[in-house]
């Protein structure tokens, strides 16, 4: 049996098998030079970006990634080499390795060293963890017959959690923004006084969560089975570095992708405060393995769960070419990971999903994220969604996934979320309000982007004073009513920006370019794709 199942995987993964010189690949072209009014190029070959009456407009994404976009990853050298043990759990001879390169010091370069695993079965019967910086755990390979294989056994659990402590001590006195608007894709701000304020600095900005909003947002009165759902609760706290003070303006190094409005808040001042953020760790990879579970029927957030990778309180880390098979949750980034880059990563679910929820291929919150030439096939699977009260950038570029998922934001007001030729044709893409799903999810993004990619359907929703748009994408364009139980539905809602339906448009990739204009054409090369 396990060898049947072992050939069927190795016939249905490919990414996870490519070689980084293989993934060197040309930006797409596009048809007859279309553009969007939203961002094209102008005479000067450079982005123009057009603007709401109040200033907002498409966010720049292109400090999406490892260090901040336009890095390549390192390969971090062997330290410790493991060969399957041949007993019924090898977890604690890999945990013992990966500890012991944790001990050793840091390089200049950040790194400690690489536990690198043999061909062969390794089987977990617990997790693996990772709490330290600069430690990679690599394998051989992710398939064929020198791959390096992970196979979870026993009860349900977590492969492989890669987690620092996060810690934020707040320097001084808050002060407030003195904007009474500051339009999304802004990168300045000003604020009542920025004395204490200087380059480098870690600034909390705190979206103020009010009742006077959740009404605006039409997200007040749900309630499902007779109950009432809660939307937004908490505030939304957004970690920025500081660029640039000159007296009370201050320039953020990465834009903010969300509005500050103040007429919400005006007894509750949106606060900006100088903090100190310690203990998140950096430089830690998984690389070229495969993660393998149970092959079974899965009724989601009722049967315990055989999930893959978990990354908190992590930043500059990666994860690559990395193959899941049959993983409920495969990837999980929380709130406080940080420039991450998930390359040539693929999930293969065989698994039948028999709940109305779904699990999660890529579950990503967190802020500077980008999903790069990921794969995936499964139904009745999200393949990559956004969570709650999470500030982007999050891209998800040129990934392939085929089966009946979809692509979306999931729940609770995200922003700044951009899918850059991307294809689910089979399945769906949604920029929405999902209402009363869930534990009211509600409007799940706003200020976010599907740029030249096709899908099945694809959803588009403007929410209450903020913009979604679709740009050059292929697929059927839907209207739908924000979903309620116990009620009729209500009106359609308004659509997004749709732009160049069925054509796509110039530049080709946004993110790309994006990229290229900040910080040059060797930034683009640096992540395999070349002109």
């Amino acid at each position: 049996m396990l060898a049947r199942r072992t050939a069927s995987i190795i016939r249905r993964l490919a990414v996870a098998a490519i070689p980084a010189s293989a993934l060197l690949v040309p930006l797409p072209g596009s048809a007859a030079g279309a553009q969007s009014s939203w961002a094209h190029i102008g005479a000067k070959g450079r982005l123009i970006y057009q603007t709401t009456a109040r200033g907002d407009r498409i966010p720049d994404f292109s400090s999406a990634g490892y260090r901040g976009g336009g890095m390549a990853l390192p390969f971090v050298k062997t330290r410790v080499k493991v060969s399957p043990t041949g007993s019924a759990d090898d977890t604690s001879t890999i945990q013992e390795a990966l500890d012991k390169v944790a001990r050793l010091p840091l390089d200049a370069h950040g790194e400690r060293g690489a536990v690198e695993l043999a061909p062969g079965h390794f089987y977990l019967l617990g997790t693996l963890h990772m709490h330290a910086s600069g430690v990679v755990l690599r394998g051989t390979a992710a398939i064929g017959s020198t791959a390096s294989v992970l196979e979870m056994t026993g009860a349900p659990h977590l492969a492989i959690s890669i987690q620092g402590e996060f810690q934020q001590r707040t320097l001084g006195q808050p002060t407030w923004l003195t904007d009474r608007y500051v339009p999304a894709g802004a990168a300045t701000i000003h604020v009542a006084d920025a004395s204490a304020i200087h380059a480098g600095d870690w600034l909390e900005i705190v979206k103020p969560v009010t009742p006077a909003w959740v009404h605006f947002m039409g997200m007040d009165h749900m309630q499902r089975e007779g109950k009432p759902e809660t939307w937004v609760k908490n505030d939304i706290r957004v970690l920025r570095r500081v660029a640039a003070v000159k007296g009370n303006t201050i320039r953020l190094q990465v834009p903010l992708t969300d509005s500050f409005d103040a007429r919400f808040y005006a007894s509750r001042q949106a606060s900006v405060t100088r903090v100190e953020v310690a203990g998140r760790i950096a430089g830690v990879g998984v690389e070229s393995l495969q993660i393998l579970a149970p092959d079974r029927r899965i009724a989601y957030r009722v049967d315990a769960e055989f999930d893959g990778i978990g990354m908190d309180n992590v930043v500059d880390s990666w994860l690559r070419y990395v193959a899941f098979v049959d993983t409920t949750n495969s990837v999980r980034i929380d709130t406080r990971a940080e420039r991450l880059t998930i390359l040539g990563v693929d999930v293969q679910q065989d698994s039948t999903v028999t709940s109305h929820a779904q699990p999660f291929d890529f579950r990503v919150s967190g802020s500077q994220i980008l999903l790069d030439r990921c794969t995936g096939r499964g139904d009745r699977v999200t393949y990559v969604g956004t969570q709650s009260r999470s500030e982007g950038p999050v891209v998800v570029l040129h990934c392939r996934f085929s089966g009946s998922g979809k692509i979306e934001g999931h729940q609770r007001w995200s922003t700044g979320f951009l899918v850059d030729n991307c294809e689910v044709p089979d399945g769906d893409m949604n920029l929405r309000n999902r209402g009363d799903m869930g534990s009211g999810q509600g409007w799940t993004l706003g200020w976010s982007v599907l740029w030249n990619s096709t899908a099945g359907s694809i959803t588009v929703q403007n929410p209450p004073g903020a913009l979604n748009w679709s740009i050059g994408d292929t697929g059927q364009q839907e209207d739908a009513p924000m979903p309620v139980f116990d009620a009729s539905p209500g009106p359609m809602l308004p659509r997004g920006i749709i732009e160049s339906s069925g054509h796509p448009v110039e530049p080709a990739s946004l993110y790309l370019e994006q990229l290229r204009e900040r910080s040059g054409p060797q930034a683009v090369a640096a992540l395999g794709y070349h002109e």
